[in-house]
């Protein structure tokens, strides 16, 4: 029987928290070394590191639960292993092998089980794994040294509210480049989406549309999420198709929730932006938030509202939303291979 940490469980919100373990591992003299628990939630590098200088970083995030059988799980976390690999190939970094990834995972999560929240709080154990380059370079180019850390902390819902409709602007910045970063998980990404983040904030939107940098007049992402929509008779998923989105586990997986469990048809398409009131419901999708269904949206003052706009989550997202934390929480069978048992 694990003893849980005193906390709020119901109001823990979203935010850093630091716990009693988290898992390190250095890359030296072209390989990694032994991986290892520490206390210090402290890191030192050297002034000139490659992650100050040229930003050479990329990170991933998953969440670990507790079931309604008592079993403390993490969903699909070989993705995860493999998405973080992918984005340290393409910014020159040596990738961490996707066995002790989930080692790691393991290891870490186990060391922090107190903080795991309990069942029917509404929360989770939010697992942030991250390399950066601590050696240090001047010239750029890629360092010869860099750190892996693991690092946990209990969270609430992403957005306040839950999976309460939420309101979008469509942005007049870019995400991403043409042929840029926008596919993998690097954090210059999300630093290029802060002050676009910031302006729809401050207008009173919880997020942006991010519209391919190309044209202009396709739907891509947020600044943290992607994109679905379900058709106005509410038997197809269309999901956004481009190769400057992050691919998502969560929207992989709801593809195959929707197709193979809930009977819709499936597309991964091009959206335009012109076509979205076409649509019955909008939702955003995404580790930390799972689900948010979308009320409406801003295209400069024109108002694209879904189904009962912000009043409530439209069919197919609450269904969406409920087999898919079914299956996060073991109410609901898991196709095989989704759930990684860690205690």
């Amino acid at each position: 029987m694990r003893e849980l940490k005193n906390l709020d469980w119901n109001n823990i919100g979203f935010q850093y928290r630091p716990c009693d373990k988290r898992y390190v591992a250095e890359y030296k003299d072209g390989a990694w070394g032994e991986g290892y628990l520490s206390d210090d939630p402290e890191v030192r590098i050297n002034e000139c590191a490659g992650i100050l200088q040229y930003c050479q970083e990329c990170f991933e995030g998953l969440k670990a639960y507790e079931t309604a059988n008592g079993e403390i799980v993490c969903f699909r976390p070989d993705l995860n292993a493999e998405r973080m690999a992918d984005s340290a190939e393409f910014l020159c970094m040596p990738p961490f092998p996707k066995e002790r990834f989930l080692e790691a995972l393991k290891e870490t999560v186990t060391a922090n089980l107190g903080f795991v929240p309990p069942y029917g709080s509404g929360a989770s154990l939010y697992v942030r794994p991250y390399m950066f380059a601590s050696g240090p370079v001047i010239g750029v180019k890629p360092s010869h040294e860099y750190i892996f850390r693991m690092i946990v902390m209990p969270v609430g819902p992403y957005f306040k509210g839950g999976a309460k409709p939420v309101a979008l602007m469509v942005s007049d910045f870019d995400r991403a480049a043409p042929h840029g970063t926008g596919h993998i998980k690097a954090g210059l990404n999300y630093a290029m989406s802060m002050h676009a983040h910031e302006i729809a904030a401050h207008a009173g939107y919880a997020e942006n549309l991010f519209l391919d940098p190309a044209e202009r007049k396709y739907v891509e992402e947020t600044g943290g999420a992607n994109f679905y929509f379900i058709s106005a008779d509410g038997k197809t998923l269309v999901t956004p198709k481009s190769s400057s989105i992050l691919p998502s586990i969560t929207r992989r997986s709801i593809l195959y929730v929707a197709e193979h469990m809930l009977g819709l048809k499936v597309e991964e398409r091009k959206v335009e932006l012109a076509e979205l009131s076409d649509f019955s419901e909008c939702g955003l999708c995404g580790t930390a938030a799972v689900i948010s269904p979308v009320g409406e949206i801003d295209d400069h003052g024109r108002k694209i509202v879904f189904g009962k706009g912000m009043a409530e989550p439209g069919p197919v997202t609450t269904k969406l939303y409920d087999t898919l934390t079914g299956i996060q929480l073991g109410t609901i069978p898991a196709p095989e291979g989704w759930i990684f048992k860690v205690a």
